[in-house]
């Protein structure tokens, strides 16, 4: 009983000494192999650290190699475009320029933590940027067609001691990232060392602690029979999932197929869209072209045949000469009201706003509202905007309003009730200007094409179908936006709404000056020279000039309106005015006046243009006023006056 005791109690401290050790030596190796880890992990850190340095070196060699070649490429193209003037070279040059800015700002990027090459990058991007605007300039005279112009500067620009700096600091940016590359290489290899060390201690570690599981596996021998009953109950249950993950697996197939069926089809439709979008794109250019030419077409018919009447009948009987004279000016001023109503509606005719109380506005049309809609048609105003002003172009809304009330006039058939009513949204940032009629109304398929230019429901020869396209043109011009909402059979709504003006310093209106007033007075008599390429509108000009009491000098080519200026000052005398029309071949009047400014900065100039531009080109003109065509005898005179009172009240400041 004594020796059973004995030998259990032997026993139990066996047990426990093993217990001990099995803890103290899984602490050890613990210990151990967290700090192989440790190290292992700082090395292989190191390691990645030292790649990623040299993929950077890298990196900043290939994107200044491949930014001398977008800059060789764009110079190439640039050249082949001022010789050849081909657009598709230009847009070569253009695509190539990019590119090469591109890579600068990615090598920017790159070299950023470096100031060395950072102060080159600067450095080179102060040279592109310099580089830019000679090529730019050689550029532009190409796409203007000036060819010797464009050969010229891109010739000055190929000698300029500008594109050698480029290349050097190309060359210096390579030659230091290659120094960096050197040294980088040798810092990974010194790493890389580093990291192999680490593995092979690791890999010792691991070699003893199979050891010390080997010798542990033999104390758990009485547990296998128990593990490998877990393992038969674990192989039926990976059965069961391998039966579930390929149940998954083939399902995930089947959805596969049909998401590229699906696709398929998106394409397809996508693809008949685009199809269907060209289609309308091209019916609506066929009418927008036919409806032009139909119009442009009876004005002429009215413009030449009423000439060729007068021609007849001015010898004998004058009197009847001038009714077809008059008649012929007419058509004149329609054709060009047509064609200031298709620049409105292409957004190529600029607005010039104003602050405009709108309910004072409308109250001060209304007289011609009414005589336009008819005694039988009631008018009605409810105006109750409370005195908001908006920026507007006070003609474009006049026209825009009495459009609505002759397509409303028209819906009622001549009579009905035509209400015109103003308010503000509520919160003062809004107002609507709506045109409400008790008319026919309108068919769901015209309310949807209302807006689309030349659609008319009127007969042939009654309208043009640029009324409403007008008015949409006009809000987004001032940036608002129309609502139309129509009934057939009640009457029709349509709401202009238009943003509020908030008062600017900025914008101070001038006096208005009574034209009558001014064509009381006679003009100062100015020596005025007259540039014009076209013979025919050249001598118009200068004949309407003159009839104003003015003495012209005429100039066919901008070429030798430089000439002219100087021989004139030579002589003791110089122009007053330069009046220039805008697009001509060899020069175009901002390049002539940009030329001629550069000599004398004093001169006054009138532009005289038939269409608008675009932002660029409006900004070439600067401060200098614009006249547009066609002009009548009255606004060419102010235009003449505004210039000369521009010129003495500028006199009469360098004189105090």
């Amino acid at each position: 009983m004594f020796e059973r005791d004995g030998d259990t109690e032997t026993d139990s401290r066996r047990e426990r000494i093993r217990f001990w050790l099995t803890i103290g030596m899984a602490t050890l190796l613990t210990g151990i192999v967290a700090a192989l880890v440790l190290l292992l992990a700082r090395a292989s850190d190191n390691y990645d650290q030292s790649l990623g340095w040299q993929t950077q070196s890298l990196e900043v060699i290939s994107q200044t190699r491949s930014l001398d070649a977008s800059l060789a490429r764009a110079e190439a193209a640039l050249g082949r475009f001022a010789v050849g003037l081909q657009k598709e070279d230009g847009r070569v040059y253009e695509q190539q320029w990019g590119l090469a800015r591109q890579y600068l700002t990615r090598l920017d990027r790159s070299v950023r933590d470096n100031a060395v090459q950072s102060k080159l990058v600067d450095d080179l991007t102060a040279e592109m940027n310099s580089r830019g605007r000679q090529l730019g300039d050689a550029a532009l005279s190409a796409n203007y067609n000036q060819t010797i112009a464009a050969i010229s500067k891109y010739h000055a620009a190929g000698h300029d001691a500008g594109l050698g700096r480029i290349d050097n600091l190309l060359n210096q940016i390579i030659a230091n990232e290659r120094t960096l590359l050197r040294e980088r290489n040798r810092v990974t290899a010194d790493d890389r060392a580093s990291l192999n060390q680490a593995i092979l201690l690791f890999a010792l570690l691991g070699a003893a602690i199979a050891a010390v599981a080997i010798g542990t596996t033999f104390s758990f021998v009485r547990a296998e029979a128990e593990r490998r009953v877990a393992r038969r109950e674990q192989a039926v249950e990976s059965e069961r999932a391998m039966q579930l993950e390929q149940a998954v697996e083939a399902r995930t197939a089947e959805l596969e197929q049909a998401n590229v069926a699906l696709r398929s089809e998106m394409t397809e439709r996508a693809a008949a869209e685009a199809q269907l979008r060209q289609a309308q794109k091209m019916e609506a250019v066929g009418q927008l072209t036919g409806g032009i030419a139909h119009d442009f077409n009876n004005m002429l018919a009215v413009v030449v045949g009423g000439l060729e009447l007068a021609q007849r009948w001015l010898p004998g009987t004058p009197e009847k000469a001038e009714r077809h004279l008059t008649n012929a000016l007419d058509g004149a001023n329609r054709a060009a009201d047509l064609t200031r109503r298709l620049l409105t509606f292409a957004r190529s005719e600029p607005a010039r706003p104003e602050m405009t109380v709108v309910d004072e506005c409308i109250e001060g049309f209304a007289e011609l509202i009414e005589r336009t809609i008819g005694d039988r048609i009631a008018l009605t105003l409810d105006l109750q905007a409370d005195n908001l002003a908006c920026w507007l172009d006070r003609q474009q809304f006049e026209n825009a309003l009495l459009n609505l009330a002759v397509n409303a006039r028209d819906a009622m058939d001549g009579h009905g009730s035509l209400t015109i009513r103003t308010q503000d949204d509520g919160d003062g940032k809004a107002l609507a200007v709506q045109v409400i009629d008790t008319g026919c109304g309108m068919a769901p398929e015209v309310l949807e094409r209302v807006f689309d230019p030349f659609y008319t429901t009127k007969p042939a020869g009654q309208g043009t179908g640029l009324g409403m396209s007008q008015v949409f043109a006009f809000c987004r011009q001032s940036g608002g936006e129309v609502q139309i909402s129509s009934t057939e059979g009640e009457g029709t709504s349509v709401a202009m709404l238009l943003p509020v003006a908030k008062p600017q310093a900025s914008r101070i209106a001038e006096p208005v000056i009574d034209p009558a007033d001014r064509a009381a007075a006679p003009a100062e008599a100015l020596s005025i020279l007259v540039v014009e390429d076209d013979e025919r509108v050249l001598t118009a000009t200068v004949d309407a000039v003159s009839e104003l009491g003015h003495t012209v000098v005429a100039c066919g080519n901008p070429l030798d309106a430089e000439a002219l200026v100087e021989g004139r000052l030579a002589a003791g005398s110089g122009f007053d005015l330069i009046l220039s029309d805008v697009l001509m071949p060899e020069l175009t009047g901002p390049e002539m006046v940009a030329q001629l400014k550069q000599r004398w900065p004093d001169l006054s100039v009138l532009f005289v243009t038939g269409y608008a531009g675009d932002a660029s080109e409006v900004a070439s003109f600067g401060d200098h006023d614009v006249l547009r065509k066609p002009f009548t005898l009255t606004a060419l005179d102010q235009a003449i006056r505004r210039c000369g009172d521009a010129r003495a009240i500028e006199g009469q400041r360098l004189a105090v």
